[in-house]
């Protein structure tokens, strides 16, 4: 057998393909919408993919099941458990195999038993692997997808907050707490394969060891070691984040399934004036470091860095009715657009060099830095207002006195409610989130803003007073 792992470090996603050597058949697990990974690695191989396998509808990026579809002769292996309400569509052109808990399918020796797990959804299930190729006939491993993690186990309220399915919450914790007692019956020996490490938004505190073992998990995952219902329920809602907005787009686009994407190249513009051909709903979205952006920047310009978090904020602040125009170095756009693309913001139609947008001086902005010490100068200064751009819960851990709380994610909607005429000054945990906030106000007429240095760290760093 033939086992390969693949780690999406902008999502925090685990994909794998496994592939039998006896007859050179291969399946995915919970593909990326970028395929090119998996088809290299099989045609290196000498593999041909025969099919592909969800684990569940996926809430944090589109599946690329479709797009293998598209390249491969395969059939699709999804669930058909759960809600009535809530299940995937047949596409047309794609040949879906629809599973129960206890159905196995093959590839080539390989064996794939189907365990119904839900809680993190109503129709998620898990994939007991076994290489019936192999003298040692008992399972290897289980695919949990967003099921049991390295440490953790996955939230069961997407659906509540990002769908709007009342209640779903409270009752997806409970059939958790009665999956978790099937997976205990496991083998101690069986490695799990998750679909998310570190970084994922699909649980509280994901570890970063991309994999495990069902008795090592026994042994130190806390979802696993309660044994109160009441009180597992308790502590698995208490304390989820709130999901990014674009969870709801992904859920959809999943369960009718997504768009193929569109492989056709964007134009390359050379002058700022080019832009005019583009209405209000264009999003002008630089890619650069927040302290180059800073510096200067084309006016209307909004700066997500092009780093670990970009396809996060991406998802959390440019709309799906958007159209984007990307100003980045053309050697970075591609990898740019397919970071987009993995969650469904396709609709890029430009992209423009950044020495480019500098040559009109006349349509040229920057914004300061004040380090914590001028902002504690500037704190009774009436002319002066401070934003808190960090999280509801980071703002109920501690906060700076006279700090208004506008999180990032929700800045776009609350501008309106800013006092006029003030000079604005923003602060995050670190100065990255309100450098990203900075650019958002003055590219919607907020010109007079000014980004912390070292945000709220720095300012507990100095023992300044902070209220809690």
């Amino acid at each position: 057998m033939f086992f390969r792992s693949f780690f999406d470090e902008n999502l925090a996603q685990m994909s794998y393909l496994v592939g039998c050597e006896r007859t050179g058949e291969a399946i995915v697990i919970d593909p990326a919408r970028s395929i090119d990974p998996y088809l290299k690695i099989a045609k290196k191989k000498g593999f041909n993919i025969i099919a592909s396998a969800e684990t569940h509808i996926h809430a944090d990026f589109l599946s690329g099941s479709r797009e293998i579809a598209k390249n491969c002769n395969i059939t699709v292996y999804v669930s058909d458990e759960g809600d009535e309400n809530w299940k995937y569509h047949q596409v047309e052109g794609v040949n879906y195999t629809f599973l129960k808990d206890s159905s196995t399918f093959n590839v080539g020796f390989v064996e794939f038993q189907v365990m119904h797990t839900p809680g993190h959804t109503p129709e998620s299930i898990s994939f007991i692997l076994t290489d019936k190729g192999a003298a040692f006939s008992q399972p290897m491993g289980i695919f949990t997808g967003d099921f049991v993690f390295v440490g953790e186990i996955g939230r069961p309220d997407l659906l509540e907050k990002s769908v709007g399915i009342a209640g779903s919450a409270e009752s997806g914790a409970r059939l958790m707490f009665e999956s978790l007692q099937r997976f205990k019956e496991l083998p101690d020996f069986m490695q799990v394969w998750p679909a998310h490490g570190a970084g994922s938004a699909c649980g509280k505190a994901l570890g970063a060891v991309p994999m495990s073992t069902v008795g090592y998990e026994k042994l130190n995952n806390w979802g696993l070691k309660e044994e109160n219902k009441e009180d597992f329920v308790k502590s698995l809602l208490t304390g989820q984040s709130t999901p990014p907005k674009y969870f709801a787009m992904m859920k959809k686009l999943n369960k009718i399934g997504p768009p193929l994407v569109n492989e056709t190249e964007i134009e390359r513009l050379e002058t700022p004036d080019e832009l005019i051909k583009y209405g209000s709903n264009t999003v002008l979205l630089d890619t650069r470091r927040a302290k180059e952006f800073a510096k200067e920047h084309l006016e209307g310009a909004i700066n997500i860095p092009f780093n670990q978090s970009f396809t996060n904020w991406a998802g959390e602040l440019i709309g799906y009715d958007q159209d984007i125009v990307l100003i980045a170095a053309e050697e970075h756009v591609n990898k740019i657009k397919e970071s987009l693309s993995s969650i469904g913001l396709d609709r890029v139609v430009s992209s423009i060099e950044p020495a480019f947008t500098l040559r009109d001086q006349e349509r040229i902005e920057s914004y300061e830095e004040v380090n914590v010490q001028k902002l504690r100068d500037l704190l009774d200064d009436e002319n002066y207002h401070l934003i808190d751009v960090r999280n509801q819960s980071e703002w109920n851990d501690g906060r700076i006195e006279g700090a208004d709380l506008k999180t990032l994610r929700s800045l776009p909607d609350l501008l309106d409610d800013l006092p006029e005429g003030k000079t604005y000054l923003v602060h995050c945990r670190s100065g990255a989130r309100s450098a990203i906030a900075a650019s958002l106000m003055q590219a919607n007429g907020y010109k007079d803003v000014k980004n912390v240095k070292g945000g709220y760290l720095a300012w507990m760093k100095e023992k300044f007073p902070v209220k809690s």
